[in-house]
């Protein structure tokens, strides 16, 4: 199993900021992340080694170095232990093998392997289910020779997608082809969800689009369009903001990432080539 550490952790211990725009609208602005911490910065639990309370410290910072463990003791679940993290609680089975955050966006993990359980059942759900958005149906920017491919839903109004788009062609020029897919996260019938049908209905899609997330005017259009098969789809696949950019195997990889960042985790995703025979 290809060990990739995503951003699911890192979020759930408040280590790395928020690059999605939520699902529901909300009046709030974005604020850091209150479960940030560095270490030193606040009282960390310092078990005695070799007890299932130290083995529970270890395997958070195996999968996150600069995570602060503020408390570890005994779980409301036989055989774990629990401990808090910023004000996060996570479960550790007591071999400090497994770890698992719960709550919205949760994960169950491999400490030892560095990888996401979890993730890897959810990859699989997803690709099947994007492999039903047909070819037609979605936005693509693509360079000549694409060395990947990622499905991105995206939506109009959202700071991130709009910060995503706007470097498309440096994407592209990283030999990334981009597949969009729509999710108005307002919701079918808002007003978000009408753009992206003119958009999708639109004789240019990809200038249609890129005007929308530029605030110039798209006319407003109606068709038969895919918008509403592909937020459905969104739904089951578990996205909780956009973009949700998923690389071809349903691994996913963010939120916004930055082109060159991007390239470096498809990278690491690419199965290793097996030798010719001989």
């Amino acid at each position: 199993m290809r060990a990739l550490r995503t951003s699911v952790l890192l979020v759930a211990f408040g280590v790395a900021s928020l690059t999605a725009c939520a699902k529901v609208p909300s009046d709030a602005a974005p604020r850091a992340s209150t479960l940030s911490r560095t270490a030193g910065s606040t009282a960390e639990a310092k078990p005695a080694a070799g007890t299932p309370d130290a083995r529970a410290v270890d395997a958070v910072r195996a999968l996150e170095p600069r995570a602060v463990v503020e408390h570890v003791g005994a779980a409301p679940i036989p055989g774990f232990r629990e401990v808090v993290v910023g004000g996060q609680v996570a479960y550790v089975s007591d071999d400090g093998r497994y770890l698992f955050i719960p709550g919205s966006g949760g994960a169950l993990y491999d400490a030892t392997q560095k990888t996401n359980l979890t993730e890897a059942s959810l990859g699989k759900l997803r690709s099947a289910l994007v492999a039903k958005i047909p070819a037609s149906d979605r936005i693509v920017y693509a360079p000549a020779n694409p060395k990947h491919r990622v499905t991105v839903f995206t939506d109009i109004s959202c700071g991130f997608c709009r910060k995503f788009h706007s470097e498309i062609a440096e994407y592209n020029r990283q030999g990334i082809a981009v597949e969009y897919v729509a999710f108005p996260r307002a919701g079918i019938g808002s007003e978000d969800y009408r753009q992206m049908v003119s958009v999708w209905c639109a004789p240019d899609r990809r200038k249609a689009l890129t005007d929308a997330k530029s605030d110039r005017p798209v006319p407003a259009r109606s068709c038969k369009s895919p918008v509403d098969m592909q937020y459905d789809i969104g739904q089951r696949a578990g996205l909780t903001g956009t973009p949700m950019v998923l690389a071809d195997d349903g691994t996913q990889l963010g939120g916004y990432v930055p082109p060159a960042r991007l390239r470096e985790l498809l990278d690491k995703l690419e199965p290793a080539k097996t030798p010719a025979a001989g």
